[in-house]
């Protein structure tokens, strides 16, 4: 075996082999690149270098600046008021409260970026009202996870933020306008299978649509929602950087949380910091790490070798396309989301490009993939937390999401094969995409 092959297993066995015996992310990471640069004979300084190099990012500021606001915003007294919006929209429908659901991931999912946080927060509400209406408790507990997969796609999603760093050139605004229409496909799939799950089921449906009760609560809740304005508009416009109006639109969430909403008290402020720098400080390390695995990645040609072994299965760009997505899906399975957008976008983005995919196009299919991820076991952390707020167990939950994973994956195979549902957006903003 030569040096390259036999650090090329050395990387990638250790790391698969510590991510199997549950080793945390991170150190895995770290590790693996270790005993690579050790097999290798390279100097171990370069790790630190290359470390320092990941973080060393002006657009990487905004990651932090939108997890602070998500977090703010979501422990600040807006969940009811974006749930009584979505209410006074779609609550008419058969099976309104589900609908309802879907409606406020999508409103949440805009201002938190987090499908942990939209899981967490509107779950613990929807979820008991539910189940008080009549609904199944694993449905109920179903439509909340998916749902929440919605916030990942809809901008500000510090997950954009993180691939539009890791792919090189890309804009962040531009992505931010691509997860629009991406969002709204996933929330009609859902939709969809949710109405028709509730005919089969007779679940009720809510009032009456009426125009004064929606306009009633638009208002109730525009101070939440101008929050998203701030970061979209701001950016898109060209006015701020992705970082400068994230770092605005957290002391506006702060002046809303604290003086509008009055959900939180500035003791409470202080506890939403700290949870906010216990989750920095994991994202962080993993980039750090990430950039320093990226670089063996790189040195070992490890890219160039995965798009030609993708590419001699078959050089058919639908083939490859359904490739790339089995790929992400199965790592998403095993990993968490931001480790998979920092290794996997290196190696698998010049293969999507090779067969004609838009890099941001791609972004939204890697979002999209580790979103569906986060719902399945064993490394679900989603399905986790939706688990543990209804309180139902892990297995009947998924059996309850089948329907919804089919939903989710025929979303998917529209975003990989209209490659205008992510660029029709950016293209209209002005956005030279390529």
């Amino acid at each position: 075996m030569d040096p390259e092959t036999l650090s090329t297993v050395v990387l990638l066995g250790s790391f698969l082999i510590m991510i199997l015996l549950r080793f945390p992310i991170a150190y895995a990471v770290g590790l693996s690149t270790l005993f690579c640069m050790m097999t290798m004979g390279q100097p171990l300084q370069t790790i630190s270098q290359q470390m320092v190099k990941g973080v060393w990012s002006f657009s990487l500021m905004a990651v932090p600046f939108f997890i602070t606001m998500g977090v703010l915003m979501g422990t600040g007294g807006i969940s009811d008021k974006l749930i009584s919006l979505a209410n006074s929209l779609v609550g008419w429908m058969r099976g309104g409260l589900a609908m309802v659901n879907i409606v406020a991931s999508y409103f949440f999912g805009g201002i938190s970026g987090s499908a942990s946080a939209d899981t967490a927060s509107l779950g613990s509400i929807l979820i008991p009202m539910m189940v008080d209406e009549g609904y199944d408790a694993d449905f109920s507990t179903a439509v909340t996870i998916t749902s929440s997969c919605e916030g990942l796609l809809v901008p500000p999603s510090h997950n954009m933020v993180i691939y539009a760093t890791t792919a090189g050139g890309i804009s962040v605004g531009a992505l931010f306008m691509a997860g629009y229409l991406p969002g709204a496909i996933l929330a009609i799939s859902l939709m969809v299978g949710s109405y028709i799950i509730s005919v089969k089921r007779n679940y009720p449906k809510g009032e009456k649509f009426s125009i004064v009760n929606f306009v009633k609560q638009l208002g109730k809740s525009i101070w939440a929602l101008l929050a998203v304005l701030i970061v979209v508009v701001g950016v898109v416009g060209g006015v701020f950087t992705a970082t400068e109006s994230a770092a605005i639109a957290v002391v506006y969430s702060l002046l809303v949380s604290v003086f509008v909403y009055k959900g939180l008290n500035w003791k409470g402020v202080w506890k939403s910091l700290e949870s906010c720098v216990e989750t920095l400080s994991i994202v962080l390390i993993l980039i750090a790490f990430s950039a320093a695995f990226g670089n063996c990645l790189t040195l070992l040609h490890v890219p160039a070798k995965a798009a030609n072994l993708i590419t001699s299965v078959s050089s058919n760009p639908v083939v490859v396309a359904l490739l790339l997505n089995l790929i992400l899906l199965i790592l998403g399975m095993i990993m968490d989301m931001a480790p998979i957008i920092l290794i996997a976008t290196p190696i698998l983005l010049p293969v999507a490009m090779s067969v004609g995919i838009n890099p941001i196009q791609f972004g939204i299919m890697v979002v999209l993939n580790c979103g569906i991820g986060l719902l399945t076991p064993p490394v679900g952390a989603v399905l986790f937390i939706g688990s543990a707020v209804a309180k139902r167990p892990m297995e009947k939950v998924v059996r309850a999401t089948l329907p919804f994973y089919i939903c989710m994956l025929a979303a998917l195979l529209m975003i990989t094969f209209i490659p205008q549902i992510s660029l029709w957006l950016p293209q209209i903003a002005g956005y030279n995409i390529g």
